[in-house]
């Protein structure tokens, strides 16, 4: 059996304003495309597949479109915590990214109500500091999803690290389940425009669902394998690259032995 998880960082101008450092109009308005015009697409897509996802979303995300983080719960998927504002763990005391992680869950809480309680972290960064995972473990979460130790295989995530030039130790395997990411599976690369090295994605949709096709017709020959896509709805949501999520979806739904999960639900059967 292959599960697919389907997971969407809903980042709005978060995004811009902590990792980008851009504030004025235009990044702002790249990022209101997110609850605009992204978010409704991806909402309405998963509804006519009959698929529940996950949405990691930073707290200035659910106080700022409070109406549009609220339909995703509404419309019966997760929320996991996605930071404060987007930013980076790496590089912090202890104590400051304990801090920080905690004031971010009060504040989603406060924006969808005390009844919601998150179980999983997603890093905006995709890098964790040598404490992170310990933090998440003692705030009762049972899964992170920002590392890439496996492909298709969740695993226990170490709780913290030791390196230098001579050698790297990994730290004791901890509760929280990790269930690995892939620059490969995340549509920001593909597509996204910066004036950076990294990130001139222009790649056509076409070419994107080859790719991904490729990788989760492969993902089917591992056993108990976890397939995880991560998008952003400023991203995915143009268009034609919509046509071609929905065409890989039906691409997975017609693959016998796969199901479409949640990741707290997908980290709950693996840890089981």
């Amino acid at each position: 059996m292959t599960t697919v998880c389907l997971t969407f960082d809903f980042d709005a101008v978060s995004l811009w304003i902590s990792s980008l450092k851009q504030t004025t109009a235009n990044p702002m308005s790249r990022g209101e495309f997110a609850p605009r015009v992204g978010l409704p697409r991806v909402l309405s897509l998963l509804e006519e597949k009959g698929i529940k996802a996950t949405f990691f979303v930073p707290a200035h995300t659910a106080v700022s479109f409070n109406a549009e983080t609220r339909r995703i719960l509404e419309s019966g998927h997760e929320i996991g915590i996605h930071g404060y504002c987007h930013e980076t763990p790496v590089g912090l005391s202890k104590s400051d990214e304990a801090a920080l992680l905690d004031r971010a869950i009060a504040k989603l809480k406060n924006a969808l109500g005390e009844g919601f309680n998150p179980v999983g972290y997603r890093s905006p960064a995709w890098d964790l500091s040598e404490n992170s995972i310990g933090l998440m473990e003692e705030r009762g979460l049972i899964y992170d999803s920002s590392l890439m130790a496996d492909d298709y295989k969740p695993y226990f995530a170490p709780r913290g690290f030791s390196v230098t030039e001579e050698e790297y130790r990994s730290g004791p395997v901890s509760n929280v389940v990790e269930i690995p990411v892939a620059w490969e599976l995340d549509d920001f690369p593909h597509f996204m425009f910066l004036n950076k090295p990294m990130y001139q994605g222009m790649r056509t949709p076409s070419e994107v669902y080859e790719l991904w096709r490729e990788e989760f017709d492969f993902s089917t020959s591992i056993e108990g394998g976890v397939f995880t896509l991560t998008m952003h709805p400023e991203i995915i949501g143009r268009g034609p690259r919509m046509a071609m999520l929905s065409k890989l979806i039906d691409h997975m739904k017609a693959t016998p032995k796969t199901r479409f999960s949640t990741v707290a639900d997908a980290a709950r059967a693996w840890a089981r």
